[in-house]
């Protein structure tokens, strides 16, 4: 028989040998034994390891072992880390909730021989303990906070007049800030316009643009590979392709100039790699300086403090859908697995959503009137 990744190991099948201290032998054994099932679905090692602390974690709470964990005692370990110092969010909390109920699946899935094993040598079986009734919920309402939200068309070309405005004063006075802020607002630039998160703006590489054949006067933006996209469940970087549209071809020029001898190369480190946005010092700018200088930029521009530089990604899946593109277009091309995540990152102005209710009362008493001359006619 082939082995099975994760499945309980040969010396606790033999029932000739005896355990010292079998509880926590056999915990340690089932933490081992899920470590190997993750990593034959290819999570990644951080994923991993966190989860298994929170699995341990939640043995150290309930003082149990899994074959006598019970509901119970998973609704008293949340209602700890709901209560605690700490206020937690509720991704986190969810988070939390999922790498139990996954434990849980492993040590009660028969393939991996728990149930048989515990039933023989402690007289109960392992069980689920995390159901739809007793996690936290996945309300829309509650995935995205109040201020993550899209820029609105005036704050957005405020925000950018105003980096722009730094610039030019910076390099009038002969400063040596002027061009790291070029290079941050030019990166502003590029995050709204592909709708980027940070870490993929921050680890772009001017390798990962190509043309796109459909669009040939974009010549070589027309596409952008993104190689450090968000993972799920521990997978890893994913990738995608992210197409220059038309609504953001101003970005095309803008590219172009930063990767001339007039942008990019004149830092000094520039030739060290491929990166997209060098530093002074470093290879790269990295995600927590372009958020210091989003945090600089939103003070100059008197915008809400709550604002992140994830704002300008909401704002680009907002102001497609406002343009009418095809909201599966759309969450392609943010890289979202369900069509409900691009929903909460989508926050229409007023006056978008009273033509498209106007549009379909004209539509509507168009066809009235049609219904209409054709009665007539008979």
């Amino acid at each position: 028989m082939d082995v099975v990744p994760g499945r309980i190991p040969a010396f606790l099948s033999d029932q000739g040998v005896g355990l010292l201290r079998a509880e926590d032998r056999v915990f340690e054994a089932m933490l081992g034994g899920w470590r190997a099932q993750q990593l034959a679905r290819g999570l990644t090692v951080a994923h991993i390891e966190a989860s298994c602390r929170l699995v341990g974690r939640f043995q150290q709470h309930a003082n149990e072992y899994p074959w006598t964990w019970s509901p119970h005692h998973f609704d008293e370990f949340m209602a700890d880390r709901r209560s605690g110092h700490r206020r937690l969010a509720l991704s986190t909390l969810r988070s939390n909730a999922g790498a139990i109920r996954a434990f849980c699946c492993y040590v009660t899935e028969p393939r991996y021989g728990w149930i048989p094993f515990c039933e023989v040598t402690f007289g109960q079986v392992p069980a689920q303990v995390v159901f739809e009734w007793n996690a936290p919920r996945h309300a829309t309402d509650d995935a995205i906070t109040p201020g993550r939200r899209s820029l609105t068309r005036t704050e957005l070309q405020r925000l950018f007049d105003v980096v722009d405005d730094f610039v030019d004063a910076e390099f009038a006075k002969r400063s040596k800030r002027w061009l790291p802020a070029l290079r941050d607002s030019i990166a502003f630039k590029v995050a709204y316009a592909y709708g980027l998160r940070r870490r993929e703006l921050a680890m772009l590489e001017y390798v990962d643009f190509g043309p796109n054949p459909h669009v040939a006067h974009y010549r070589r933006f027309g596409a952008v590979q993104v190689r450090w996209a968000k993972g799920t469940g521990g997978s890893g970087p994913r990738r995608r392709t992210v197409l220059t549209v038309p609504e953001f071809e101003w970005v095309v020029p803008l590219l172009e100039f930063w990767l001339s001898p007039e942008g990019r190369e004149r830092f000094p480190t520039a030739d060290r790699s491929q990166l997209l946005w060098p530093s002074e010092r470093a290879d790269g700018s990295g995600v927590r300086n372009f958020d210091r200088a989003f945090s600089r930029a939103r003070e100059r521009a008197g915008l809400p403090g709550e604002l992140t530089l994830h704002a300008l990604r909401h704002s680009y899946v907002t102001h497609l859908i406002e343009a009418g593109y095809d909201p599966l277009f759309v969450q392609q091309q943010v890289g979202h697995g369900y069509s409900s995540t691009t929903a909460l990152y989508t926050s229409v102005s007023t006056d978008f959503k009273h033509k498209t209710v106007q549009r379909i009362i004209a539509a509507r008493l168009r066809g009235a009137e049609a219904h209409e001359r054709s009665a007539d006619r008979e």
